[in-house]
């Protein structure tokens, strides 16, 4: 009888750890669940001030290389053909975001003095910031307080190199602020977002580092919603001087990805802000679904040939880290969008190691199809990831990928023929993967030898709104703002939203 009665509760007690633990279970982290992205906004070359309208550049092919504008500085004074000319630069190209110094310092609550001191890397990131937060359909206001993480990417600070000439009139107050820690602080700062923020700098590779970094604090629940961001910004010629030095750059001012003739990059402005959350509570909230980050990887060449050089088994240890997080098979990819930059030594690297962890067992799937977009706005630099993010979600949503630009003659010191790996060199449609959703990756390697890896997935089919119980015969929009020309700016806006027709009246008046 004893024994019986000990039995029971021996019994009793194992049932109560179970319950224990299944309760710690619970409430344990998902290691492995997909983020959200949730909202995103974006400024690149070729008017692409919003992400509809760097579709529109992507989907007509367009290159938005260009001369050095005057307002940037004089390339006649710093320009010389001849590579390696002290205090020169053989390139007269870039690709330029314009407008950088327009800024409405009141609506962030700036003085104007202070925000003539800001770096304009930093005003982009704050206009970005809060439009990927609208176009979430969240009211920046409301996450006073709230765990919320910022993550920026970027590599350079030349606003406060760019007249060193005259570095001592210009210091004030102010100048501090223009630290690459404060661009994520600032940010967090003017939400008033008390979640991890933080500036990542891995050279070309800062923002998809960035990302990463976001999405395993996410994961591990320091923060419900993360704004990730990278920036790029050319403010002074001293660091293109210096990347001509290195012979980094094309002299001719196109990046020609994969293709003989590829002699270097061109540099490129941009900056891009994702908003993410898990996909949990972007389902319980009816947060809208841009797409899904599976899963990311991060590591480094370690002792390749030369600090800078590319190591290729250490990118195929990137990729194959990033398809173990996402819990996908290499096969399932479709598309990469590669790092590209367009050099004779990185492409074969690059592609060989894309071959040898994307190439295996792909049978129906076909050959794996790449592209860059560096071809289309230059190489962003710390926001070139993003960028690469960016094109990919907005494929996603279109069913489309978009040409690669300047593939003349494949570049011949790499094996196409014996390769599953096809560039997208005109646009086509991207098909829908036979038992599951469409896949992608995305590289970004850095100069620093910091490379990095993302699998994105199309968001899920968009649940239908339920029916309004009575359609009402009136709306009322009603729009504010912080002056006068402010507020013209954002009619103007609306005017060109409402003429696409994308979005029921009545939700568009209800969100505003």
């Amino acid at each position: 009888m004893a024994q019986e009665l000990d039995y029971k509760v021996l019994l009793a007690d194992a049932l109560d750890a179970i319950e224990q633990l299944e309760a710690e279970l619970a409430q344990r982290p998902a290691l492995d669940e997909p983020l959200a992205v949730v909202g995103m906004a974006c400024r690149f070359p070729g008017g692409s001030d919003t992400p509809q309208r760097f579709w529109e550049l992507l989907a007509a092919g367009l290159d938005t290389a260009r001369e050095v504008p005057a307002e940037r500085w004089s390339i006649d004074e710093f320009y010389d053909p001849e590579p390696g000319a002290a205090g020169k630069m053989y390139s007269r190209y870039g690709c330029f975001v314009d407008g950088v110094a327009e800024f409405d310092p009141a609506f962030f609550g700036m003085s104007p003095r202070e925000a003539a001191a800001t770096d304009p890397q930093q005003r982009l990131l704050l206009e970005c910031a809060w439009e990927a937060l609208e176009r979430a359909g969240i009211a920046p206001r409301s996450l006073l307080e709230e765990p919320v993480g910022v993550f920026v990417g970027l590599m350079h600070n030349d606003y406060s190199r760019r007249d060193p000439e005259s570095w001592r009139e210009q210091i004030d107050a102010f100048t501090s602020g223009n630290a690459p820690s404060i661009a994520a602080g600032r940010l967090a700062y003017v939400l008033g977002v008390q979640g991890p923020a933080l500036a990542v700098d891995t050279a070309c590779s800062s923002s998809l580092v960035a990302l990463h970094l976001a999405s395993e604090s996410l994961r591990r629940r320091e923060c419900r919603l993360a704004l990730v961001g990278g920036v790029n910004l050319q403010l002074s010629p001293l660091t293109t001087v210096a990347e001509c030095a290195s012979h980094m750059l094309a002299p001719d001012g196109r990046c020609k990805a994969f293709d003989a003739a590829a002699d270097g990059i061109v540099r490129g402005d941009g900056c891009a802000v994702l908003l993410l959350a898990r996909q949990t509570d972007a389902l319980r909230e009816q947060l809208p679904i841009l797409a899904l980050i599976r899963g990311s990887a991060v590591a480094h060449d370690g002792a390749s040939g030369g600090l800078t050089v590319p190591n290729g088994p250490a990118q195929e240890r990137v990729l194959r880290g990033a398809l173990a997080a996402a819990g996908v098979a290499a096969a399932a990819v479709t598309y990469v969008e590669a790092h590209g930059t367009g050099t004779s030594l990185g492409d074969p690297i690059e592609v060989g190691a894309l071959a040898a962890v994307y190439g295996t067992q792909r049978g129906e799937a076909g050959p794996l199809k790449i592209g860059s977009v560096k071809t289309n706005i230059g190489h962003t630099e710390g926001a070139a990831g993003l960028a690469g993010v960016v094109k990919v979600v907005l494929a996603l949503q279109h069913g489309i990928l978009p040409p690669q630009l300047h593939l003349i003659r494949p570049n011949p010191h790499i094996p196409w023929q014996g390769l599953p790996i096809e560039v997208v060199t005109r646009a086509v449609a991207w098909p829908a993967r036979v038992g599951g959703r469409r896949l992608a990756g995305v590289s970004s390697f850095g100069l620093s030898g910091t490379n990095a890896h993302v699998i994105i997935e199309e968001a899920p089919p968009a649940s239908e709104p339920p029916p309004l119980a009575q359609e009402r015969p009136r709306h009322l929009l009603a729009l504010s703002a912080k002056s006068r020309p402010a507020l013209l700016e954002l009619v103007g806006r609306y005017r060109e939203r409402l003429a696409q027709g994308e979005e029921p009246l009545a939700d568009l008046c209800y969100t505003a």
